[in-house]
């Protein structure tokens, strides 16, 4: 009986501690916007993915970036661009934490732009924007990218097969 007991108790503690876990308090207001990454039509590598915008309660946004087809010991870095996937040079507005290869996965804690302007979720995915994974932070690989797609305005406004034309980078 005694042995049954302590079966009971040490069952009762893990549960327990279960549900605390599961009632702490949410971080997260229940906005999200999820926006597809594909590689270029004529790529050399079979990229794809989501980029997830998240809403916090706190006022800043976690951008996870979630791709297939990485590998290896690699840091891809990840670049949100103002104008659409297939604008020339779009200028770099953000830089977001690099993907690991092996992970295929990055997130950014984002809440504000490269140049210190607070942008919270609601200014961040009404971008006229694109979100572009590159091959390279630098030399002749930092203009290649990977992964791309539109999010925002550029999103919702894009009237083309969804941003499947790819223009080239302004990586600087």
């Amino acid at each position: 009986m005694k042995r049954i007991f302590t079966c009971v108790a040490v069952v009762a503690t893990l549960f327990g501690c279960q549900d605390q876990e599961n009632s702490a308090p949410n971080d997260f207001t229940g906005n999200e916007s999820v926006y597809t990454l594909a590689a270029p039509p004529d790529a050399a590598y079979d990229i794809s993915g989501t980029v997830t915008f998240k809403e916090k309660k706190d006022g800043q946004t976690v951008i996870t970036v979630a791709l297939s087809g990485t590998d290896g010991d690699v840091q891809l870095p990840v670049h949100l661009h103002l104008g659409t996937i297939g604008a020339p040079d779009a200028d770099v507005y953000a830089l977001l934490n690099p993907v690991l290869g092996k992970t295929g996965q990055s997130e950014t804690l984002f809440a504000h732009a490269g140049d210190e302007t607070p942008l919270n979720y609601q200014q961040l995915i009404a971008l006229n924007a694109c979100v572009k994974v590159h091959l390279a932070a630098s030399g002749p690989d930092r203009d290649v990218v990977l992964a791309g797609g539109n999010i925002g305005s550029a999103f919702t406004n894009d009237t083309s097969a969804r941003g499947s034309f790819f223009a080239s980078c302004k990586s600087e």
